[in-house]
């Protein structure tokens, strides 16, 4: 008969003590024996320290004696050392193991269970709560045997040195006894008590994080912080009475071991006085009494971390001491491949409150069919869709797939053969290819294919991208990746050769939209920094915003004889701004064709009435400066209320030429010039493909550039390669680098790419617009009709005329239930809502 496994959280704190530790465990003991032997070499070598070296006057006795108690208290400690590795590793591991089989307890959990329960509970039980059950697990053994062998060797000792010293050394000992267990279970009593409220207050603020939204969408900070406040003041008070308690132990055991050695000095000082015990034997007895208490402190100290360990430990398993709804796994076969017929008779849905949220509903679908759910909002559409995908368990009626009971099913018979897309699909913090391949690599490392001859390949991922209509979104984040350098060699000298065939066969075609770098060429769609430059910056300091206070290209252009051509362009930008700008709105419109923004009017306004008063040369540092950074972000073709003189452009190309031969000597690696054969690491593949500016932000201009950049990748074979380093692209945590459409494709896609028997999709489509909808009902009719089973919960009833049926839900029950036609036709619940629609 097969052992079934104790679920973890039926497991007591100390079944975690010898499982896969014995041999680690049994060594500690080993060790510590050697070690307690050893500690109590010390004691004697004191004794014949003063005995025999001191008072025999014997020289050579003393070093031995010494030697001899040096040697032991470094093997003593070495020996310590060792134990502690040893139980830290014991305690990591547990509490590594305790983690894992919680989370993946609590992972099979039934949804209803999350209904309830606050993410930071979750987070605050594996990760805070369960850190004192480890580090009881690693010392569960070490500690109280070291302390119990070391308390008997010692008091052994102290007997063998003096029997009446030594029992009223120990006799203080069972008033501890007695009294500690008293206020510890006190302090027990509070720490639940604190385990609780602080499990609250990190429900309290994982619950306020997740919806930030709304908070700041109403303004209830006051709300959030009282309920915050509340929670923490409780805290408060249950930590100080917790504290107090816990120090309470301390205070009582230091109490009457520090009352000890006040009895052993005053009768042992008396025994020694009258001559009827040695001073060497006396001062033995005092190291030895002292070192007595060290073990019962740490006895003491271990006995409060096994009531805090056990009372936490306890306290999260009987919070997560719930089953699954359902068997992860079948046990004795392989997961069922079920054809896609599914038979509904009498199904109901009572929640764990009372509450029936769906009632007698039966129908059936054969394999391939389509069946669309609408009604009202609460009228139980999502409830019914959640049941038929196992994600609730129905508490009434029959739900058969293939002819099978759906309640008798594993979640792996599920997950081989049905997909599911919520309305609000989860996207995991990870790459797009993760997400996209997160069910089938489910399905596959369930069938244990661990190499993946079994995953979709790139073509199949990239059919389902373009068939939700995501697939330039992944192109786009290719393009716009930035590639690390000197990598990718081979895909650089790629890029490099599509970049010049781009200029080849588009540039006269888009010769209005795009600006190409050219070398002797001014460029009028990049500023006056950037064409003289002609390059990125790889160091902060040559950065646009930082060029006026550098102090090296302010040298160069005094070398070159810009800077006085530069400031009087400054002082034109300045001029003409405020003479046309200067009593309008400050509203960005206005601005566009100006350096100037809006916040930097006033300065500038101020600027020009000095330059009424002083010439160029007579302006402070900072006013020079301020001009000089206007004219160097000044972008002819942009801000056209000044025009640039002819001169200053002839200027401006020869400075850049002497500008790349002085850095190219002086910092070779301070800029990436654009040069037609070398690839700009700091930049975008799509800029060293475009390997220029744009001239406009018009879209229809951007589309022709979108639609050139594809037709060419097409034909260069390098289409696939740049999606695939976009699938690489980072959604950060719960998608948020993504929209709530792209989130919501990418759902459908990862679905789609399952390929399975029955697909559910609960308002999976609710986030997109008309053209994406429209996108994704196609692909269901065409690709999917007669192929797999689709039970697809409809927010908008114009997208049901192509479905098989439609069922009509109001309060939990099916009113009506055929096709479009049929429906309308009989102008009964359907009929309602679209003419309502409308």
């Amino acid at each position: 008969m097969k052992d079934v496994k104790t679920p973890v959280v039926k497991r007591s704190l100390f079944s975690w003590v010898l499982p896969g530790n014995i041999t680690l465990q049994v060594l500690i003991v080993f060790i510590i024996m050697i070690t307690v032997s050893t500690r109590v070499l010390p004691l004697e070598m004191q004794k014949r320290i003063v005995n025999e070296a001191i008072r025999l006057r014997k020289i050579d006795l003393l070093y031995l004696y010494c030697a001899l108690y040096l040697g032991a208290v470094i093997f003593a400690s070495g020996l310590k050392f060792l134990i502690n590795i040893l139980q830290t590793f014991i305690s990591q591991r547990a509490l590594a193991n305790i983690r894992k089989e919680l989370y993946h307890h609590i992972l099979t959990l039934p949804l209803s269970f999350f209904r309830r329960t606050q993410p930071g509970m979750v987070v605050s039980s594996l990760i805070s709560e369960l850190t004192t059950s480890g580090n009881f697990v690693g010392m569960a053994i070490a500690v109280p045997v070291t302390n119990v062998l070391t308390l008997l060797a010692f008091a052994g000792y102290l007997f063998w040195l003096n029997p009446l010293l030594a029992a009223i050394s120990v006799s203080i000992y069972p008033m501890v006894l007695f009294l500690i267990p008293l206020l510890q279970k006190r302090a027990n009593n509070a720490n639940k008590r604190r385990v609780d409220t602080a499990r609250g207050l990190s429900s309290r603020i994982a619950e306020t994080i997740t919806g930030i939204h709304e908070v700041h969408g109403n303004g209830s900070y006051h709300i959030e912080n009282k309920k915050y406040d509340t929670l923490v003041d409780r805290l408060f008070k249950i930590r100080i009475i917790w504290t107090l308690y816990v120090q309470g132990v301390k205070v009582v055991n230091n109490f009457f071991t520090n009352l000890s050695p006040f009895l052993i000095f005053l009768l042992g000082g008396y025994l020694a006085m009258t001559g009827r015990l040695e001073l060497g034997a006396l001062v033995a007895f005092i190291s030895a009494q002292e070192k007595l208490y060290e073990p019962w402190k740490e006895l003491i100290e271990f006995y409060q971390v096994y009531q805090d360990a056990s009372t936490r430990y306890k306290r999260t398993m009987e919070y997560f001491d719930a089953l699954p709804d359902y068997l992860l796994k079948p046990e004795d076969r392989k997961p069922y491949e079920l054809e896609g017929s599914l038979e509904v008779k009498d199904l109901s849905f009572v929640t764990e409150d009372g509450i029936q949220l769906i009632n007698d509903i039966s129908f059936s679908l054969k394999p391939g069919e389509h069946l669309a759910l609408v009604g009202f909002s609460g009228s139980g559409k999502s409830t019914l869709a959640q049941c038929l995908g196992q994600l609730y368990k129905y508490t009434g009626g029959h739900v058969l797939i293939g002819n099978r009971e759906v309640s008798d099913l594993t979640k792996s018979d599920m997950v081989h053969n049905m997909g599911f897309v919520a309305q609000a699909p989860f996207i995991f913090n990870g790459t797009i290819e993760e997400n996209l391949l997160y069910a089938c690599s489910s399905v596959v490392e369930e069938d244990g294919d661990k190499r993946g001859d079994s995953m979709p390949d790139l073509d199949d991922m990239i059919e389902v991208l373009q068939q939700t209509g995501v697939f330039v979104d992944v192109l786009r984040f290719g393009l716009n990746a930035i590639l690390v350098h000197d990598q990718h060699k081979d895909l650089v000298s790629h890029i490099i050769r599509v970049r010049e065939n781009f200029q080849r066969d588009f540039g006269e075609e888009l010769v209005d939209c795009v600006e190409f770098f050219d070398q002797d060429r001014y460029l009028y769609h990049s500023s006056v920094s950037e064409n003289l430059a002609f390059g990125t910056p790889n160091r902060e300091s040559f950065a646009d915003k930082n060029l006026p206070h550098n102090k090296y290209f302010l040298e160069f252009l005094d070398e070159a004889d810009l800077t006085r051509p530069l400031l009087s362009l400054g002082a034109e930008l300045s001029k003409q701004t405020v003479d046309i700008l200067g009593n309008l709105s400050p509203d960005k419109v206005f601005f566009e064709q100006s350096p100037i923004s809006p916040d930097e009017l006033d300065g500038y306004k101020q600027l020009v009435e000095r330059l009424k008063e002083k010439k160029l040369h007579q302006l402070s540092a900072e006013d020079r400066a301020k001009l000089l950074e206007l004219a160097l972000r000044f972008i002819p073709g942009t801000h056209k209320m000044v025009g640039l003189p002819s001169i200053l452009e002839e200027l401006i190309l020869e400075g850049r030429a002497m500008f790349t031969d002085k850095i190219s000597t002086d910092d070779p690696g301070a800029i990436s010039f654009f040069h037609m054969s070398d690839y700009i690491y700091s930049q975008t593949i799509l800029n060293n493909i475009l390997f220029g500016k744009t001239k406009t932000d018009r879209p229809e201009a951007q589309e022709k550039i979108d639609q050139s950049m594809i037709q060419l990748l097409i034909e260069e074979d390098f289409l696939e390669t740049i999606v695939e380093i976009g699938m690489q692209f980072q959604v950060g945590s719960k998608g948020d680098r993504l929209s709530g459409g792209q989130r919501q494709k990418l759902a459908i896609a990862r679905a789609f790419l399952k390929t399975p028997r029955i697909l559910i999709m609960d308002e999976a489509t609710s986030a997109l617009d008309n053209k994406s909808q429209a996108r994704i009902q196609n692909q269901l009719d065409t690709r999917w009709k007669g192929r797999s089973t689709v039970i697809a919960v409809v927010h908008r009833l114009d997208i049901t005329k192509s479905y098989d049926r439609i069922a009509v839900l109001k309060a939990g029950k099916i009113i009506e239930m055929g096709t479009y036609d049929e429906l309308i036709g009989r102008k009964g619940a359907l009929y309602e809502l679209v003419s309502g629609k409308k």
